[in-house]
Parts: C-alpha cells; sequence; structure tokens
C-alpha cells in the first residue's frame, strides 16, 4: 500500500507504549494487533473488512453498527502529541465503516445481501486490502474485529455475529 510521506508512515508496533493498548486509538489499535507497518495499511484493511462484513447484511442493520461507530478514527494527538493534519487518517470509525468511497458506499446501499463463504471472505481480505508479504488475513481480520468489537455494544456485537459464516463468526467471537 502506498503511503503519504508524512512522518507518520512507521509507528513503533510495540504494546509497551506510553499509552495502553485498550486506551489507544481504532486504526492505532488495527495497526499494533495486525502486526502492521503504518496506519494507512490499518485504514485500508479496516475498509476491506467492514465492506467484506457489510456485504453479507441487510442495510438496516448497517446502519445500526455505523450508528454506534462514532470518534475518530485516530486521536487527534497522535502520535505522542503530535497532531495529524492527514485528511486520509482523520476518518470517524463511521465513515471507515460506511465506506469512505462514494460508489461504493452507495452500492452497499442498494444491493441485497450477499452469502459469502468463509475462504471467500478470507481471499477477499487477501486480494483486495493488499496485504504486505508475511502478513496474513486472519491476523489482520482479528486485529479489525477486536477493535471494532470494542467499539460496540454487545446488543450489536451479537446482531453482527448473525451474519458471520463458519470460521468467520469463531473468529469474531474471539476477538
Amino acid at each position: 500500500m502506498n503511503s503519504p510521506s508524512t512522518g507518520l508512515s512507521k509507528v513503533s508496533n510495540s504494546t509497551s507504549e506510553s499509552t495502553p493498548v485498550a486506551a489507544t486509538s481504532f486504526l492505532k489499535k488495527v495497526m499494533v494487533r495486525g502486526d502492521l507497518e503504518d496506519l494507512y495499511d490499518a485504514r485500508d484493511i479496516a475498509e476491506v473488512v467492514f465492506r467484506t462484513m457489510r456485504d453479507m447484511m441487510p442495510t438496516e442493520v448497517s446502519d445500526r453498527v455505523a450508528a454506534e461507530l462514532q470518534g475518530e478514527a485516530i486521536a487527534k494527538g497522535y502520535p505522542q502529541g503530535v497532531a495529524t493534519k492527514d485528511k486520509a487518517l482523520q476518518n470517524d470509525v463511521a465513515d471507515l465503516w460506511r465506506d469512505t468511497n462514494p460508489l461504493v458506499r452507495f452500492l452497499s446501499r442498494v444491493r441485497p445481501p450477499l452469502v459469502i463463504e468463509p475462504e471467500t471472505f478470507l481471499f477477499r481480505i487477501r486480494q483486495e486490502a493488499g496485504l504486505s508479504n508475511g502478513v496474513e488475513p486472519e491476523v489482520v481480520i482479528a486485529a479489525v474485529f477486536s477493535a471494532v468489537k470494542a467499539e460496540l455494544s454487545q446488543e450489536r456485537i451479537d446482531e453482527v455475529t448473525g451474519f458471520l459464516p463458519g470460521t468467520i463468526k469463531q473468529m469474531w467471537r474471539r476477538a
């Protein structure tokens, strides 16, 4: 993935930073837990995982998830008190869920839910997320699942569970 050079592209993946992982931003959680190189990878991967999840849900369920995903995807003071002016990293988590691409966002609203098998789910992440060599789709999916579940109510978590297939549902439950 191509990252603009803003000085934010390479950040320590260590969880022993001054702020605990649970208190960090959504994208930072995805980056750290997914063992990713940068926030741009975390954003791009989260969008693909969200798109794949959303494709299996009716629009009204997707809208309920989006309503709960409020808050900036990265903290204003990231990293270590340095504010980012990069608009690509200032998306709301709900915007990532809805998809930042307007055409994809529109199509998601008008098409019926898809039946996606676990192997297809993994294939889509492998193909569409542009994973770096050595990055396994299961690891980044679990990272996104863990970060997004921290933002959702138990009711919404349970609702999403009903739309996920087989091993993907198991990954969701474990996250």
